[in-house]
């Protein structure tokens, strides 16, 4: 029975990845300080391979028995979160990053880091491949998680290059379903409860600012094939079939849930992309990975767990 710790593992992305792995055989160790994940989360694992550890990877991290597999998936990933906590940010991709590794190094892991399409800011190549580096503003408001992570993947490759650790890095674009939180903040999230209540959904600028969307299970799954590879230069997560403008989110997800509600718009947060869109060429011939829920299925599948009926067309 192979052994994989997961940072953030009370998390959105967290749990489910606890889920998967223990469904694979795995003794999962979840290591979580709970600041933004949340016991709820993992409530339903009734497992004796499961073991949750109340920990801040801010501080040093120590799991007693051999360890496989190391995910370091926590993070501030909200911008709700990085702007309330901007010092936490910066100490979880650095500080926390460090500490994951060193555990990685110590036993002898497969370590794989959450990375982000933050990493490419507002970007000037579109779809985003690996191979581009970016276009971020190292001390504006989103600066905070974008160059945390920049920093993580640059203290990850180092760790490999320098010290032997077997590492990968997968950039995740945006994910949507089952366990995001309430005031997350993000979109799609803000969308489905603002539908669900009868709420206005709240579309910010003009809503041409578009993002590709893919459904958790797609990403979770990416994931562990990642771990499970050789492969130890960036991946890129995410469905390049969905990217929609946020106009098109809000309207798809009111013709889901059978909503009433209007369209509402707001000012455009400061350095918010125009644009994301991955380029997945390389996750399908390092993984034969590409995802295969689409977005309506996503959001409706996201309603069941909801315990909402989704209206079909």
């Amino acid at each position: 029975m192979p052994t994989s710790v997961v940072t953030g593992g009370a998390g959105f992305l967290g749990s489910h990845l606890c889920d998967r792995l223990l469904g694979e055989g795995h003794r999962v160790v979840c290591v979580d300080n709970l600041e933004t994940g949340s016991l709820e989360n993992i409530a339903h694992i009734r497992d004796d391979a499961f073991m949750f550890v109340n920990h801040d990877v801010t501080e040093p991290i120590s799991v007693d028995g051999p360890v496989d597999f190391v995910f370091h998936l926590a993070a501030l990933a909200s911008p709700v979160d990085y702007m309330r906590m901007p010092l936490a940010s910066l100490k979880v991709g650095s500080y926390g990053t460090h500490h994951a590794l060193g555990l990685a190094k110590w036993k002898r892991a497969r370590f794989l880091i959450s990375s982000t399409s933050e990493v490419y800011g507002d970007p000037q190549v579109h779809p985003q491949p690996e191979t581009y580096w970016g276009n971020v503003n190292p001390i504006g408001p989103r600066g905070v998680y974008d160059e945390a992570k920049r920093y993580a993947e640059a203290l990850t490759m180092t760790y490999h290059d320098q010290q032997g650790v077997d590492t990968a890095i997968a950039r995740i674009f945006n994910t949507y379903g089952p366990r995001m939180r309430r005031n997350d903040g993000r979109a799609s999230v803000n969308f489905i409860h603002q539908a669900l209540e009868g709420k206005p959904l709240t579309v910010y600028g003009d809503g041409s600012q578009t993002r590709s969307l893919c459904y958790v299970d797609d990403l979770i799954r990416g994931l562990v094939m990642l771990a499970m590879s050789g492969e130890h230069l960036p991946v890129n997560l995410g469905n390049p079939d969905h990217e929609v403008t946020m106009l098109e989110l809000a309207q798809t997800v009111i013709a889901v849930t059978g909503s009433s509600s209007d369209v509402v718009f707001e000012a455009l947060p400061t350095d918010d992309p125009q644009i994301r869109r991955p380029d997945i060429t390389r996750a399908r011939q390092v993984l034969a990975w590409q995802p295969e829920i689409d977005l309506e299925e996503g959001l409706r599948r996201w309603l069941v767990a909801l315990g909402r009926e989704p209206v079909r067309a």
